[in-house]
């Protein structure tokens, strides 16, 4: 069995250290394994790449070489046949092929001694020996050869067990910064934690999208680059129900929680539009602003508490679910409804202060010009 069919099929942990010097990086990643198998919840902890089997390693002097008349290509051609045998050429008897197997007598390949007195003929037919040109050195070969970037890698892989992957990720990266990688070894994430960081950047961008988009839309409805500002206030309001329901419930910050805040911030707004946009009808029919905002307050509370409870109970049922992957799907529900929570309870209160803020500034500017 090879030792690739013993690693993981779909491991969520996979770390790849990669650099130009095998060997540190083969230490650095025994290291980390060892680390790795520390952590709570990491299960079934392997490298990509192992010690192998003993070997000899015939490195040759190229002055030696060439003042000897070989060359590698040579060298290694009558090295591989002498150890591992040539079984180019067949034997042909009444019709029948017989394979043929060159190689030397067991005798002659035992030990370290027969590869350094191995006699090869040159180009001149002079017999010389391994070890006129070349050391002869026992290592272990690496049972993979893996490379990541044109550079010799070995990847660590880790199953999650009772624990999120990303909180284990977590957890590995605050080891690692505690515990620097040496220099010229350099990491990379992949399987679920590269897929994870690449899905929230782009959640990150579409979030701010959203948010400019919601203003670009309030900016047209109400013909006013101010008042929209005001009714976005209640975004980080809602963002504040959305994280502390997270925490209250347990659950952790997925991406399907990410899509919940997008959903969230186009709910939200509603709240905030109710109260501005009544109070600037209000405004028009000739009532002072601070007027204008208490009795918006109070008009629009009764809407606001029917439609956020409405929501917020319609996302029981899925925040409650406890069937199967039923996980993935409660923290989109608990952040709906923690933002629109606590987003009904703050903006209420708030977006009048913001307003008020707001025409306050206004009024003194337009006294401030009226004077001039």
């Amino acid at each position: 069995m090879s030792v690739l069919g013993l690693l993981p099929k779909q491991a969520p942990i996979k770390i790849t250290l990669s650099g130009s010097d095998l060997d540190l990086v083969m230490k650095t990643g025994s290291e980390l394994k060892a680390a790795v198998e520390m952590i709570p919840g990491a299960d079934n902890v392997q490298l990509s790449v192992k010690e192998g089997t003993p070997e000899y390693k015939v490195i040759p002097d190229r002055d030696k070489m060439q003042r000897l008349g070989l060359t590698t290509a040579f060298v290694g051609i009558n090295l591989r046949s002498a150890f591992t045998g040539n079984d180019d050429a067949t034997l042909t008897e009444n019709g029948t092929e017989y394979p043929i197997r060159i190689w030397l007598d067991d005798f002659d390949r035992k030990n370290f001694e027969d590869v350094q007195h191995l006699s090869i003929v040159n180009p001149m037919n002079s017999p010389i020996q391994v070890s006129q040109f070349a050391e002869v050195k026992q290592a272990n070969s690496p049972s993979l050869l893996e490379r990541l970037d044109r550079q010799p890698s070995v990847t660590i892989t880790s199953e999650s067990f009772g624990r999120p992957s990303g909180t284990l990720a977590d957890d590995a990266i605050s080891f690692l910064k505690s515990h620097p990688l040496p220099e010229g070894v350099k990491l990379t994430w992949g399987a679920d934690i590269k897929t994870q960081n690449e899905s929230f950047g782009a959640l990150g961008s579409v979030l701010l999208i959203s948010f400019i988009l919601i203003y670009l839309i309030m900016i047209a409805l109400y013909d006013s680059y101010v008042y929209p500002f005001v009714a976005l206030f209640a975004i980080p309001m809602a963002a504040v129900g959305a994280f502390l329901a997270l925490n209250l419930s347990l659950n952790h910050l997925t991406l399907f929680a990410q899509l919940g805040l997008i959903m969230l911030m186009g709910l939200v707004t509603k709240n905030a539009i109710l109260i501005v946009d009544f109070t600037n009808q209000l405004k028009a029919q000739g009532k002072h602003y601070k007027e204008a905002l208490i009795i918006a307050g109070k008009e629009r509370m009764r809407p606001i508490l029917m439609t956020t409870l409405a929501m917020a109970i319609g996302m029981l049922p899925i925040a409650l679910a406890q069937g199967t992957a039923s996980e993935w799907k409660n923290g989109l529900a608990w952040v709906i409804i923690g933002g629109l929570l606590s987003s009904m309870i703050l903006t209420v209160y708030l977006v009048p202060m913001v307003y008020d803020v707001v025409d306050t500034i206004k009024l003194k500017i337009a006294n401030y010009e009226l004077k001039k």
